[in-house]
């Protein structure tokens, strides 16, 4: 195992957590202000994708691809909270758990219905094209580094956003009190379709992120959502500060233990076996890391202080 192999797993691990917190923050936003469960959150990231993908290949143009992710996918998180979530509110988890997954069978036939079965590709802008050396003799693609600086900048405007705007203190209102900032004549159904847009950009916005690296097809978001599940009962239930620390935490856990266990496993096991068993542990290795930080923490690391 060389320096610079160690070093380019490690930034995938950083990469991956990137595009787990764009997902988890908008998912424990909602949640946070809403008490709502929301499981068609992985079908704004796919909203967000096909979007960027379908914008891209009709213009040339990966950058308003990724402006018509951020809006199409804020417009359909508008329109799901104006039409269906609304409604939600006042019952109980489990009717909010059913009417989520209808939404994402509805996404996902209503996607395949305009674009097809077959996966669309995206292409990674020239700017962003290359790699650049990495100490050791390794090199690491810049575009996936421009992913880890977008994940930076978002936490940091969503650090300002929450902590010092007039929105951001509506916000952190409505978390410790709805019934309050809605008595003090703040427009909460409004504050609501808000939230509920701008966790839905994020969602499409690390979709379409991802979208350069793999295939883009109906179902994508589905897998993602179960991590980004992990990531916020690791971080803390409507905690931004929980969902990057957890998702960055939950990156490099599972990226690190896919590379390292085999290898550790390898000393006691012939390869072949250590192979097959470091892969089946990986696998595991951020459920075990949630128990043992539940065990500790029952709220997550960061709950919020309301809660």
């Amino acid at each position: 195992m060389t320096f610079a192999l160690a070093l380019e797993q490690l930034l995938n691990g950083l990469q991956l957590g990137v595009m787990l917190f764009l997902m988890a923050a908008g998912l424990t936003l909602i949640f946070g202000v809403m008490g709502l469960i929301n499981l068609a959150h992985g079908s704004l990231y796919m909203v967000g994708a096909f979007a960027c993908a379908a914008v891209a290949a009709w213009t040339g143009s990966f950058w308003l691809g990724l402006a018509a992710s951020l809006a199409c996918a804020a417009a359909a998180g508008a329109v799901v909270e104006l039409v269906v979530i609304r409604r939600l509110y006042d019952r109980d988890h489990l009717d909010q758990v059913l009417a989520t997954f209808a939404l994402i069978l509805i996404f996902s036939e209503g996607t395949r219905w305009l674009f097809g079965s077959f996966p669309l590709y995206l292409d990674i802008p020239p700017l962003l094209q290359g790699a650049v050396q990495l100490p050791g003799g390794g090199e690491y693609p810049i575009y996936r580094l421009a992913i880890i600086a977008i994940g930076a900048l978002v936490a940091v405007g969503l650090y300002v956003l929450i902590g010092r705007t007039r929105l951001g203190m509506r916000i952190r209102a409505g978390e410790s009190d709805r019934e309050m900032i809605g008595a003090l004549g703040v427009d909460i159904r409004t504050l609501y379709t808000v939230v509920f847009a701008l966790g839905s950009a994020l969602a499409g916005l690390s979709g379409a992120l991802v979208g350069a690296t793999q295939s883009v097809q109906v179902g994508m978001g589905e897998p993602i959502l179960i991590l980004c599940f992990v990531v916020i009962v690791i971080g803390g239930i409507g905690s931004i500060k929980g969902a990057l620390l957890g998702a960055l935490l939950v990156g490099i856990c599972d990226t690190m233990g896919r590379f390292l266990l085999p290898q550790l496993i390898a000393l006691l096991l012939p390869p072949a076996q250590a192979g097959m068993v470091g892969g089946a542990v990986s696998s595991m290795l951020i459920y075990v890391v949630m128990a043992l930080v539940l065990a500790v923490k029952p709220r997550g690391l960061f709950p919020p202080a309301h809660v």
